[in-house]
């Protein structure tokens, strides 16, 4: 080991204080602490120990007693030392600790959970090129807490790039990065308060459900057909505010239809609420004209989510929000008054990454390969009797079971290790009778590797043809 990388090691040590730094007491309590913290575990087998003059230095002993401390515990077996390469936990003879008990989440063999891209994809060369100009040309203050509405960078790219491919109508001043698209409704339901419910389509992500249920803002479902959210409906409610996926309705997959576009920017006007658009999977279309953010209708009444949880990673934890004039000052109040909830440097990155094509020529790469993808699930479902959705954007499908077959695949689905999601974990609880609750399975065709995929739709195949026959 590097004998400098070894020299600056830290060592915490519990000592009594006010011990003579030369005196036999020092060196038996030293001896002491260092056995306990082998035998404990908490120093492992070959844990590196600072040298003798740094820990002299580090707990203020003479360095004869430190060096006196460690030479009787290599004799006794507990460390090992070499000339030139330091002193460690000796492998041997140091006894192990007790195995601590884990729960280690289980990985699925076939992993088709929605809403996750194909991370093994990740554009990682490109991402470390961008990582490394962002930072080498960061100003100092880039690394300081800076505005609350996040970095000036990345606000800038945004707002290009969602004016060009979106249709938003965005300033930097208007955007408010937060850390995904759950962060952002959380703060806009702290926002909104919890005196009034906010409007939910009837399936939908319970993430969100939950997220607002969390700061006691309770929710209220409006119905679906084929034309998406019933917008009709919001009339039969006093709520602040209603969330949907306009642009391909999760987990159904339909657009919302263009006069029900302008139904809910005139309920907005008209009743001083607002629509919470959710641009839920909106750079994956596949057959037909991209469908513009409902923000466009009308900035003052529509807030914009987005993030890069679906184009990139879910761990990345970076979203956007647009927001009208009169929720900024309020989003940024209930976040803190500044931005410690967002990465700075991955924000910086992110904006290079747009700023050069990189995040354009990554979603049209992948695109084309989840376009691949659905067509070839799309081929082996064919002989199944169900129901296909969701094909026109996206990178999930939603396959639509006879009555009560849902339990059954699932259940069948989980003993051959694959991992989906039932349709009705995404029905809102208070769903009433006169709302349809059909069985189904939602298929993120996105998430597995390419080599994954194939192996994944035979599993998947194989557990319909037991159920379906």
């Amino acid at each position: 080991m590097n004998s400098r990388a070894n020299s600056a090691r830290d060592l915490h040590l519990e000592l009594r204080t006010m011990i003579a730094p030369g005196s036999r007491t020092a060196r038996e309590q030293l001896i002491s602490a260092l056995r306990e913290g082998v035998r404990t575990g908490r120093l492992g087998i070959d844990t590196r120990l600072p040298p003798s003059r740094t820990l002299a230095s580090d707990l203020g002993l003479a360095r004869n007693t430190v060096a006196e401390a460690y030479a009787e515990l290599v004799a006794e077996g507990w460390l090992a030392s070499r000339q030139g390469a330091g002193t460690w936990v000796a492998r041997t003879t140091a006894p192990r600790p007790a195995p601590r008990p884990r729960r280690i989440p289980a990985v699925p063999r076939h992993n088709l959970m929605p809403g996750s891209p194909d991370v093994s994809e990740f554009p990682r060369s490109a991402w470390l090129a961008s990582a490394r100009r962002a930072i080498t040309n960061a100003p100092v203050s880039a690394l300081r807490m800076g505005d609350p509405r996040g970095p000036l960078p990345l606000r800038e790219a945004l707002t290009e790039y969602l004016g060009r491919v979106r249709g938003v109508r965005a300033t930097p001043e208007s955007i408010v990065i937060c850390s995904g698209v759950r962060d952002g409704v959380d703060l806009l339901g702290r926002v909104l308060g919890t005196e009034r419910p906010v409007a939910v389509e009837a399936h939908g992500l319970f993430i969100f459900r939950d997220a607002l249920a969390a700061l006691g803002v309770p929710t209220v479902p409006i119905g679906l057909d084929e034309h998406g959210a019933v917008i009709s409906e919001l009339d039969q409610h006093d709520t602040p505010a209603v969330l949907l996926t306009p642009a391909h309705q999760s987990p159904f997959g339909m657009a919302l239809h263009p006069a029900r576009r302008t139904a809910v920017i005139d309920w907005a006007q008209r009743t001083g609420g607002y629509v919470v658009d959710d641009d839920y999977d909106g750079e994956f279309r596949y057959d037909r004209q991209p469908v513009g953010a409902l923000q466009s209708l009308n900035p003052e009444r529509v807030v914009y989510l987005g993030s890069a949880s679906k184009s990139l990673a879910q761990v990345m934890r970076v979203g956007w929000m647009v927001l009208p004039d009169a929720l900024i000052d309020p989003v940024i109040a209930a976040a803190g008054g500044a931005q410690y909830h967002v990465d700075a440097l991955t924000a910086l990155t992110l904006a290079d990454f747009i700023d050069t094509g990189g995040y354009d020529r990554h979603v049209r790469r992948m695109r084309n390969r989840y376009r691949r993808r659905r067509d070839a699930l799309v081929t082996a479902l064919a002989g199944f009797d169900l129901g296909i959705g969701g094909l026109a954007a996206g990178v999930n499908m939603l396959l639509t079971l006879p009555d009560g077959a849902e339990p059954e695949v699932l259940r069948r689905a989980g003993e051959a290790e694959i991992a989906l999601s039932g349709l009705s974990l995404m029905r809102h609880p208070l769903a009433g009778a006169d709302i349809p609750d059909p069985d189904g399975v939602i298929i993120g065709f996105g998430t597995p590797a390419e080599h994954a995929f194939g192996p994944a739709v035979d599993a998947l195949c194989r557990v319909l043809a037991a159920v379906l026959g």
